[in-house]
């Protein structure tokens, strides 16, 4: 499954919202350097969906606010 993200780094407060069913809005605390607002981002859309975070994964975007993942099920 594949999964379009927007992200936000160095938000106030930590907040998911789905736009449809495979697009989703995240802030994330975390700054966008060393990765780590890439690491939360894979923490809380494994946890929206269920699974494990070494089952999702960054495609695309990796330096951009605009992310695609690749979700196993």
């Amino acid at each position: 499954m594949f999964v379009k993200v927007i992200v936000t780094p160095n938000a106030k407060k930590e907040k998911i919202e789905q736009m449809s069913d495979t697009q989703f809005e995240v802030a994330v605390r975390e700054p966008a350097e060393r990765n780590l607002a890439n690491h939360r981002v894979v923490s809380i859309i494994a946890r929206q969906f269920e699974v494990l975070p070494r089952k999702v994964r960054i495609i695309s975007g990796h330096r951009s606010h605009s992310k695609m993942l690749s979700i196993e099920t």
